[in-house]
């Protein structure tokens, strides 16, 4: 079966800040641009999930919007990883032992202190595409950066142990990417 991930356009804040599960707007006119890429290539009629942060469902909804057969609906578990304490927070200003204890336990330790593990996030992604392949039918998620990651890793086999198993490659901000899902 076919899996189309979309990730959303440039959210609108500041460069380098941690912004998780922070629910900001998108750039309107990268959305639109997006959804119209989107609209172009997605099979009639299928099965549309979104993450339900603002700058997903405004590119959800941007996509019905273009495609009536399309009709999305929120999943939690497409939700971008919840960086606890560090939300809001430039990356930069983090302490470096903060950083270090993460890395060091990257598979457990829960980010921010309050946030989740790398297992906790990628165990809800797990779950969807557990999902999927029990379904048989092909899907497009509306979602981001950190599901991309931890759907590369999960399909070619590797785990997510260590910090440096974390896929460098990225989804371009409002970008798609067709997986390929063996039953």
């Amino acid at each position: 079966m076919r899996l189309w991930l979309a990730r959303h356009a440039r959210p609108l804040v500041e460069e380098g800040l941690c912004y998780g599960a922070l629910d900001v707007a998108a750039d309107e006119n990268e959305t639109a641009a997006a959804a119209q890429q989107l609209a172009q290539v997605l099979p009639h009629g299928v099965d549309v999930l979104s993450s339900p942060l603002r700058r997903c469902t405004d590119l959800a909804r941007a996509l019905a919007g273009l495609r009536p057969d399309l009709v999305p609906r929120a999943d939690p578990r497409l939700a971008e990883m919840d960086f606890g304490s560090w939300e809001g927070r430039p990356w930069k200003a983090l302490a470096r032992a903060e950083i270090d204890a993460w890395t060091s336990d990257f598979a457990a330790y829960r980010a921010g202190g309050t946030g989740e593990s790398v297992s906790q996030f990628a165990a809800r992604v797990d779950g969807l595409l557990h999902q999927l392949r029990a379904s048989g039918r092909d899907q497009a998620w509306i979602a981001h950066a950190g599901v991309f990651k931890v759907l590369v890793r999960r399909l070619d086999g590797r785990a997510l142990d260590h910090a440096a198993d974390w896929p460098v490659e990225a989804l371009d901000w409002g970008r798609w990417h067709l997986f390929r899902i063996d039953d």
